[in-house]
């Protein structure tokens, strides 16, 4: 990991890690959008048997996790560790949603990029002989989470046009250090650092984002010696239609043209002008949904071959924000080969 500089850089692991199962859980609109017949389980009105809004992300995380294990042919006992994060105050919905099985349990919050992190973990855990199996798991929900960070949605307040939806979903991936055949696996991975450019919109988190996604981005590329067109797709988690924009200003500045093969989970979740999504989706649950329902399905069947993944996050709080701190921004990649 560190670089004969003696800066800290791409990990790369001993040996490859494999995508055992995958699933994923969304909501209605996700589940009316362009991704629509790709997920595992639906409930079009986001409660999932549950009465509050956090107890329905909790089962959100609980069923996908499920469904990963039924999928992969395993059942909890087969799992060493489970890393999972989400949006809510102390990852009550990763808490309570894995409280049931009987597994260690690791509970993680990097924001919208947990989906990244949490397959980093898991992946060093796996490869460096730590586990035979670990899963990574995280959600978020999009009422819950607005009543955390902004204002119940039954408040009914008006969304900028910079203003993403938070996407009401949970991803849940069985990661397997031995061989697998027909599958993905992870090859090395790249933490991100945390960069602050001073961006103080709540309303925007595609602006607060996008210079950490530049940062890991160039890093990975001067590191590994590659560039953006040997990739079949570079694909961020969330940084909208404000975010990628200026996520490709600052990759072209430094040389780099990723327009060609760079995708963004949260322009692909929505049809964001139909659906009235504005900026586009976000949320721990729209990376993680997007990659088990699109990008790793695609992979499997040999459409993509070599995919660089990284998950984006705003590390601020309701505190930080009301207290008018900046929000400062980081994107996490993992590299995924088929």
């Amino acid at each position: 990991m560190i670089n004969a500089k003696g800066q800290k850089g791409i990990i790369t692991l001993p040996t490859p890690v494999f995508f055992a199962g995958y699933a994923t859980v969304v909501g209605g609109h996700e589940a009316n959008g362009p991704l629509a017949g790709r997920f595992d389980v639906v409930d079009e009105k986001d409660e999932f048997g549950k009465k509050t809004w956090e107890a329905a992300e909790a089962e959100m995380q609980r069923l996908a996790f499920s469904t990963a294990l039924r999928k992969a042919g395993l059942d909890e006992h087969d799992i060493d560790a489970v890393f999972a994060g989400d949006l809510e105050n102390q990852c009550v919905a990763s808490n309570y949603g894995l409280a049931s099985f009987d597994i260690p349990y690791f509970g993680l919050y990097g924001a919208c990029s947990t989906c990244a992190e949490s397959l980093i973990l898991a992946s060093i855990f796996c490869a460096g002989g730590f586990s035979r199996r670990a899963a990574a798991v995280s959600s978020s929900h999009n009422s819950a989470a607005e009543r955390q960070f902004r204002s119940p949605v039954e408040y009914g307040g008006q969304r900028a046009p910079t203003a993403q939806w938070t996407v009401t979903g949970a991803g849940a991936f069985i990661l397997d250090s031995n061989p697998t055949n027909g599958v993905p696996y992870i090859t090395d991975v790249l933490p991100g650092r945390t960069v602050d450019k001073g961006i103080d919109d709540i309303s925007n988190m595609g602006a607060a984002m996008a210079p950490a996604a530049a940062d890991t981005l160039i890093r990975y590329f001067k590191e590994s010696g590659r560039y953006p067109g040997s990739f079949d797709m570079i694909v961020t988690g969330d940084l909208g239609y404000e975010g990628t924009g200026i996520l490709r200003k600052f990759m072209e500045a430094d040389g780099y043209s990723i327009g060609a093969v760079h995708q963004d989970c949260g322009l692909l979740i929505y049809d964001r002008v139909g659906q009235d999504k504005h900026a586009g989706g976000s949320g721990c649950g729209c990376s993680a949904v997007v990659l088990a329902s699109y990008i790793l399905p695609r992979m499997q069947a040999g459409e993509l071959r070599d995919v660089l993944f990284m998950a984006t996050g705003a590390l601020m709080s309701p505190s930080s924000v009301q207290q008018g701190n900046t929000i400062p921004g980081i994107g996490h990649l993992v590299h995924i080969v088929a």
